[in-house]
């Protein structure tokens, strides 16, 4: 997954995109990670948001050599570099409000132990909360420049 800073934009399958602020891959499908999106729609304004199931999703996927199924499809690319698994759910805890913010100890946690959980929750994630994805943003929260894909 490691590649250099804003590699994709030398990838003629990843279009064009909106990357002056961070992005977030996530399965639209899941509804963990479904509500995890409204989270950060109402909550990290920083943040814009790519569904997985979407053209810009996939084409971002396949350029980190990452599959829509894979654990790791959620993903933060900030400043141009993919951040994935635990780390990158941490990252995103680091600039929400508390009391997301307190998910941050994690980071106390040696990688390959918080790694080795996150694998054992996003391979279940569909299991553990279904398969849905609910399309209302947060009541109050505009997402026309919000929501790439």
């Amino acid at each position: 997954m490691r590649q250099g800073a804003y590699s994709y934009r030398n990838d003629p399958l990843v279009p064009s995109f909106a990357d002056d602020r961070p992005v977030v891959l996530f399965d639209g499908d899941c509804a963990l990670c479904s509500h995890s999106a409204r989270t950060l729609l109402k909550h990290g304004p920083r943040f814009r948001l790519v569904p997985t199931q979407s053209p810009l999703g996939q084409a971002l996927l396949a350029h980190y050599g990452l599959k829509p199924d894979d654990p790791s499809t959620m993903l933060v690319i900030e400043d141009g570099r993919a951040i994935g698994r635990s780390d990158g759910v941490l990252h995103l805890m680091r600039h929400l409000p508390l009391p997301y913010r307190l998910g941050v100890v994690g980071y106390l946690v040696l990688r390959p132990v918080r790694d080795w959980a996150y694998g054992i929750v996003a391979r279940n994630r569909r299991r553990f909360t279904g398969q849905t994805w609910c399309a209302m943003p947060p009541e109050g929260v505009d997402i026309k420049d919000r929501v790439l894909g």
